[in-house]
């Protein structure tokens, strides 16, 4: 069921999915799904894990929607939701699907959504009531993510990595008795994030169904400030349509900036804001420091480094397992 590939100048979709439910024989599944993938002509990540299924993948409207049947008639997938937005090239080189302990690594192995979690609101519920007294916005995404754009009072945690979370439960505890909305990128991190916060005791949690990128699509965004940062070749995309501000500045210079790059220097590998003037300067380097370094990358405009890839074969990074 071959589709055929996108053109050069055609809008594509971009699909951002998940859904925890378990899957038996993962390496099957995933080996069944790559080719399926590749049937279609997508490319992107994906993560199967035996607790569920993580993904961001572009493709033709034909492609998507072909895709998106797959999981709807399965009935193992039947909670999934998919968060659809448009493109004029794909956002990954190509086509990948990783086995892991987790579909996102949270240091909650123990948790299971489908069991425990936050009460999910809509983004109209969740604008709606986002404001009210005694409420607390938290943001559960790392650093990196939200110095470049979270939501208006939002509250954020000083954390390099969502495993780190529970560095912060004292701080957490502080919560209870608030009424707690939590949110990320695309719903699920606060899938375990809020249930972990109840098993902190705080017991009105609720969490954005969709995340940022929902938000984005069905309220306009109001209220998110700044851009929201994406695990794939855009880095960042704007969700806000309405009283869009920037809020990142430039890690060198200190002056409003959007711009995500990484530090040139791969041994820092730093995301980071960083002007184009003082990119230039520092030839892509978060510092004068970084910009020494004796295996400093070449800094081509974009401050994004992808690895080799031969010309994107679809076959890449896909292993064949026997059926036992």
């Amino acid at each position: 069921m071959k589709l055929r590939q996108a053109t050069d100048k055609e809008q594509l979709q971009v699909l951002l999915y998940y859904c925890y439910t378990p899957i038996k024989n993962v390496e099957v599944f995933r080996e069944q799904h790559h080719l399926f993938c590749i049937e279609l002509g997508l490319r992107g990540r994906i993560i199967v894990a035996t607790e569920g299924i993580n993904g961001t993948v572009s493709g033709t409207k034909e492609a998507c929607e072909a895709y998106m049947d797959f999981f709807k008639s399965d009935s193992r997938f039947a909670g999934i939701d998919f968060k659809v937005d448009t493109d004029t090239k794909h956002v990954f080189r190509k086509i990948n699907v990783r086995i892991k302990p987790e579909i996102v690594h949270s240091g909650f192995a123990h948790i299971n959504p489908n069991q425990k979690t936050g009460k999910h609101l809509s983004p109209s519920e969740f604008k709606k009531i986002k404001d009210e007294p005694n409420t607390v916005i938290l943001d559960v995404r790392s650093n990196y993510e939200h110095r470049l754009g979270k939501f208006k009072n939002a509250r954020t945690l000083d954390i390099e990595n969502f495993r780190d979370m529970p560095h912060h439960a004292e701080e957490l505890k502080k919560l209870k008795g608030k009424k707690v909305l939590t949110y990320c990128t695309g719903g699920i991190k606060c899938e375990k994030a809020s249930a972990y916060l109840l098993e902190l005791g705080i017991e009105d949690v609720y969490q954005l169904h969709g995340g940022i990128i929902k938000y984005g699509i069905e309220a306009g965004g109001e209220d998110f400030e700044g851009r929201c940062y994406v695990f794939d070749d855009r880095i960042a995309v704007d969700v806000n349509s309405v009283n869009p501000t920037t809020v990142s500045v430039c890690y060198h210079c200190q002056e409003p900036c959007e711009r995500m790059i990484n530090c040139a220097n791969p041994s820092c590998n730093e995301h980071i804001a960083l002007c184009e003037t003082c990119a230039e300067q520092l030839a892509g380097a978060c510092s004068e420091l970084c910009a020494q370094a004796p295996d400093l990358r070449v800094y081509d405009g974009t401050g994004h480094y992808k690895r080799m890839s031969n010309g994107y074969n679809p076959l890449v990074g896909w292993k064949k397992t026997e059926q036992r």
